[in-house]
This record gives C-alpha cells, structure tokens and sequence, in this order.
C-alpha cells in the first residue's frame, strides 16, 4: 500500500522532502498522481488503437502506444508540478491558462481514438457504405470512359438502321396503293388490274430492289459495329472486374467514417461531445484543483525554501559583485598611482637636466648672454 502511495506522489511531481513537512497534503497529491497516471494509461490505449488500425501490428501499436503514454505522462506530470500557488487568483489564472490550454489539446488527442473504439460498429457500418460509394465511383468513371466509344457506334448503328426502315416504309407504302388499286379500294376506284396498278407495282419493286440492296450494303457494317460493341464491352468488364478495390481502413477513413456518422446520427455526436467533454474534465482536473484551491501548507513551504534558495543565491552573487568590484577598483587606484609616480620621477629628472644645463652655460658668460638675447637659453639640442 505504502508502495502504490509512493507511486502516486512520484505521478503528481511533488516535492517529497516538503511534503514530509506538510503531511496533511498527502492524500491531495495522491489523488492528483493518480489522475495524471491513469490519464497516461487513456493515452496509451489511444494511440496503441490509432496505431494498430493503420500497421494492424500488435507489436508495433504496443510499442509506440507505450511510447505515447509516457510522454503524456511525463508532460501531464511537468503541468501540475510546475504550478506554484502565489495567493492572487488573477496572476494564478494567468500563469495556468499556458497549461490549461495544452491540456485541452491532449485530452483532444486522446479522447478521439478512444471515441472511435467505442463507436466501431457504427464506424465499421459507414465504412461499408463508404466503400460501396467509392467502388460505384470507380465504376462509373471506367463506364464513363467505355460508353462514350460505345454510344457513338450505336448512333452509326441507328442512323443506317434508320435509313433501311425508311426505305422498307416507302416499299410497303408503294405495295399498298398498287393493292388498293387493284381491288379498288383506293386510287381510281375502280377494280382491275390495269396501267395505274402496273405503274404502281413497278415503282413498288423498284423501291424493293433498292430495299434488297441498301440491306445487304449496311448488314455487314451493322454486324461489324455490333461486334465492335462487343469487343468493347467484353474490354470494360474485364477492367471493371481487375479494378483495384481498395479497402478503407486506415485511421483518417475511421474518422471519416465517425464524422459522416454523427452528421447522421445526432446521438452519436452528442455522445461524441460528451466523451470530449470528459476527457477534457479529467486532464484538466488537477490544474483546477491546485487554481481553485487556497493555498495550503506545502505551498507555503515549498515558497519559503524557494525564497530561501533565491535570497541565497543573492547573497553569493552579491559578493562575487562585490569582491571583483573591489578588485577592479583597487587595479585601477594603483595603476593611477603608479602613473602619477612616474609624472612626478618624470618631472623631477627634467627639473634636474635643465639645472645641470644652466650651470654649464653659466660656465660660459658671452655664450648665454647671446642665448638669452636670442630667445634660446633653455635649449637642450
């Protein structure tokens, strides 16, 4: 028990050498460590689920789902155990919403897959639908390709057809009135079978011959464009029956599939809503907890060795400040020292080669007077 307590302090981030001098914020942390330890497992079995339905590989899912998890783990764990408490609302809000918003963002990531596992019937079911749309579309572009050849071969094929019907009309007309005329059922009335009903029955036989003719012309077109029809159906159903039928399974058509199911089904986009909610809830639940939450024991000793460790470095840095300070003044003072040492030895020497150079011009009476009405008796050249 004191094992799994242990753990769950480990989870939320807290400082153990504080907490050991604010004992009453035990069971606060726990609970926080165990929130942010199971928000890891939801992130683990997200993404070993994302991840399995696009590699279909236990080994790797789990891999990289574990991977996942720990990370999540980890970041969850960074938010809450860097939010220190400062006793004003405002500046506490401020400083979380940087947190807060990036714990929206997992608790997003994490809440989709797992919407998308308890929705799987209902995904596998639209993606049967999905599938059936994609595969019509691919028949109807490979149809479309096929019949415009087709159609216009058909057109050809009407277009002499139509000219033969057209020839047997006139034909079955011309015979019609040469019968007419014989019974005397139409044209002059009268029955026999005289010139009017000759003329009429050779205009009928002629249109016959150029019937007989016109059909034995167009059947070998009309039977080689039919085969023609043929040759390119057979074509179209054989590319129809290789057609890549690609099935739907990867995780952007699961989405898909749950996005065009809750359009469908508001139940299923309120319960995705609500799934998002909570898991919103539940990632963000410790940093309103340690916001809303006065401040307790642990945060004022944990702001008093903090205080402590900055007023301690203060000091160490202020005398490191001061003792170079120090050092470079005292550089300073004794390089201006030495300077005006020199100036002074410097002056003094020149002091006492003038002098030295006077008495030897006075040694010399007529040679200094004419230096001094020259202007030149402190000449050293």
């Amino acid at each position: 028990m004191n094992q799994l307590k242990n753990f769950f302090l480990f989870c939320s981030g807290v400082e153990a050498a504080i907490l050991k001098r604010t004992p009453v914020e035990q069971n606060k942390f726990i609970g926080i460590g165990a929130t942010i330890f199971f928000t890891g497992i939801f992130a683990f079995i997200a993404c070993a689920y994302a991840l399995y339905t696009v590699f279909q590989s236990y080994l790797i899912s789990t891999f990289f789902g574990l991977l996942w998890g720990l990370m999540i783990f980890n970041l969850d764990r960074y938010i809450v155990s860097t939010m220190k408490k400062k006793g004003v609302f405002w500046r506490d809000l401020w400083s979380a919403t940087p947190r807060l918003i990036l714990a929206v963002l997992i608790a997003v990531v994490i809440a989709k897959p797992l919407e998308m596992k308890i929705f799987n019937s209902e995904i596998e079911s639209e993606l049967a639908i999905m599938q059936q749309e994609n595969f019509k579309e691919q028949e109807n572009i490979i149809r479309s390709r096929f019949q415009n050849e087709i159609q216009v071969i058909k057109d050809e094929i009407f277009a002499l057809e139509q000219q033969i019907e057209s020839k047997t009309a006139k034909r079955d007309l011309l015979v019609a009135e040469a019968l007419a005329e014989a019974d005397g059922t139409g044209g002059t009335m009268l029955r026999n079978m005289g010139p009017i009903y000759r003329v009429k029955r050779m205009e009928a036989d002629k249109i016959d011959v150029e019937l007989e003719n016109l059909i034995a012309s167009y059947s070998p077109q009309i039977s080689e464009k039919q085969a023609k029809i043929t040759d390119i159906e057979s074509q179209m159903t054989q590319e129809l029956a290789s057609m890549n039928k690609v099935l739907l399974t990867g995780f952007a058509a699961r989405l898909h599939a749950l996005q065009r199911a809750g359009d469908s089904n508001s139940i299923i986009y309120l319960a995705g809503i609500f799934i998002m909610i909570l898991f919103v809830a539940v990632e963000t639940a410790p940093i309103f907890v340690k916001l809303i939450a006065s401040r307790s024991p642990y945060d004022y000793v944990l702001d008093k060795h903090e205080h402590a460790y900055v007023m301690n470095h203060r000091s160490i840095t202020s005398s490191l400040s001061n003792a170079t300070t120090n050092q470079l003044d005292f550089q300073i003072e004794t390089n201006n020292l030495k300077t005006e040492l020199a100036i002074q030895a410097e002056g003094e020497l020149a002091k006492h080669a003038v002098k030295e150079h006077v008495e030897r011009l006075k040694e010399q009476p007529m040679l200094w007077k004419n230096l001094l009405l020259k202007g030149k008796l402190y000449g050293l050249d």
